[in-house]
């Protein structure tokens, strides 16, 4: 057994990176590889010693040997895979949960868009060391909460991973790159998007970085939000940069980043309530709704066995997210697909009536909830009953009222377009709809270039 960890998870085209490892092997060598349209080979290491250290806890550092990477200055921005090679050979697999780690390069120079990682959600169902958020949580004082370590191996890959398999595909785990941002990522490769990349501890740290783009990306499921990275976003929003959000159970947890952003810290539950949750006033006060137009509180959540959905029903056939689709007013959008496109988690709006048409209202109370003022729902997916999950919300306790997916869009200096389903990247990247595919087109285009 082998396996590895980034001393951070992004490093500066030219900089070197500090991957920590430990193995029982007596010699190993680090392969590194771009994801783009597959595995693009980048470096080779001469062959290593290997030291083998015990696990740590989830909540510390683990201190294992560091070996210098050496990246290039003409290594073009993206995701890097570091694949521990032993005598023995054995090919890199997305999936593996051992002998992988994954980092990012940031570019020096920008492209109109800058495509975001989630490493904070990747790490909080990392449960190497033998607990997350979700199993086991180690506690912290200060501040209050669950705490775990960045510094072990996981966070996208090479490192097990709490959560039930994905019925519509057992290959790769949830909560890893594999699943949600390797398709998409793929696809934009495949189709001649360019883009940079980075994580979201680098606009955690880095705040101004986002000054140089047109288009802020997010896909798959970007759960966990520190405040600082929020705040980022929505000014670079408010300053007119777009946002274009291909995910779900977005900014449902605020972190706390301690100990030089090595670790965080999530408050998710007491006899008090839970004080990282962003939209009550118990908690942080401050709903994630004014940041993407939409909730996973006003959504659901399916998470075991197959789903049946009306897939997303389309409200306002003539916007210009659906130009080329042939969609029309009362169709339904990824009701047939593989996974079904209303996915595993789903973000909602606050509405009032939806007639047997699936056409919606939107609910008088929006406001109250933290929808913005201009909100267009473009699409909604009814959510019965049937779903896992309908959250408690303002005016409404579990399952009560209407819980829908929603597809929308607001302007507040800059535009912010939401898909409002964690598996838009699995319909697109598998090529299940093209008319899927020809929305995410007209949302890059556009939002890219205005």
């Amino acid at each position: 057994m082998i396996r590895a960890y980034p001393g951070r998870p992004s490093v500066q085209a030219g900089d070197t990176l500090s991957l920590h490892v430990s193995g029982d092997a007596p010699r190993f060598r680090i392969a590194v590889y771009r994801w783009a349209d597959g595995l693009v080979p980048v470096s080779r290491s001469a062959w290593l010693g290997a030291e083998y250290l015990p696990d740590g806890r989830p909540d510390e550092d683990w201190q294992w040997p560091a070996y210098p990477v050496q990246t290039g200055d003409d290594w073009p921005s993206g995701v890097y895979l570091a694949h521990l090679e032993l005598p023995g050979g054995g090919e890199l697999r997305l999936s593996a949960d051992s002998a992988a780690a994954l980092f990012v390069v940031r570019a020096r120079a920008s492209r109109p868009i800058l495509y975001k990682l989630p490493v904070a959600t990747w790490h909080a169902y990392n449960c190497s060391g033998g607990g997350c958020f979700y199993t086991n949580p180690p506690r912290s004082q200060q501040p209050p909460g669950a705490r775990v370590s960045l510094r072990r191996p996981g966070g996208g890959i090479g490192g097990a991973t709490w959560g039930a398999p994905d019925y519509y595909d057992w290959r790769s785990p949830r909560q890893t790159f594999a699943h949600w941002d390797a398709r998409f990522i793929r696809w934009l490769a495949r189709c001649g998007y360019a883009a940079d990349f980075c994580t979201d501890l680098d606009i955690h740290t880095q705040p101004g970085l986002l000054q140089d783009y047109r288009l802020l990306v997010s896909v798959g499921h970007d759960e966990y939000w520190s405040e600082d990275t929020r705040d980022a976003v929505e000014d670079f929003v408010a300053d007119g940069g777009n946002l274009a959000l291909f995910g779900a159970n977005l900014c449902w947890w605020r972190i706390h980043l301690v100990n030089d952003a090595t670790a965080m810290v999530c408050h998710q539950g007491s006899k008090h309530g839970a004080w990282d949750h962003w939209w009550p006033a118990s908690g942080a006060g401050r709903p994630e709704d004014s940041l993407s137009g939409a909730s996973y509180r006003h959504g659901g959540g399916w998470w075991d066995g197959p789903r049946e959905t009306r897939g997303f029903i389309v409200q306002q056939s003539g916007h210009w997210i659906f130009a080329g689709t042939g969609l029309a007013r009362g169709d339904a959008l990824g009701a047939d697909t593989w996974p079904p496109l209303p996915g595993y988690e789903c973000d909602g709006v606050p509405v009032d009536h939806l007639g047997p048409d699936g056409i919606a209202t939107l609910s008088a109370w929006r406001d109250e909830a933290g929808t913005p003022d201009g909100y267009q729902l473009l699409a909604a997916c009814p959510l019965d009953r049937r779903w896992q999950e309908l959250p408690p919300r303002e005016r409404h306790g579990a399952a009560e009222g209407i819980h829908v997916a929603a597809m929308g869009t607001f302007r507040r200096g800059g535009t912010v377009f939401s898909a409002g389903t964690t598996d838009w990247a699995q319909v697109l990247g598998d090529a299940r709809d093209r008319r899927v595919e020809r929305i995410t087109r007209n949302v890059l285009d556009r939002l890219s270039q205005a």
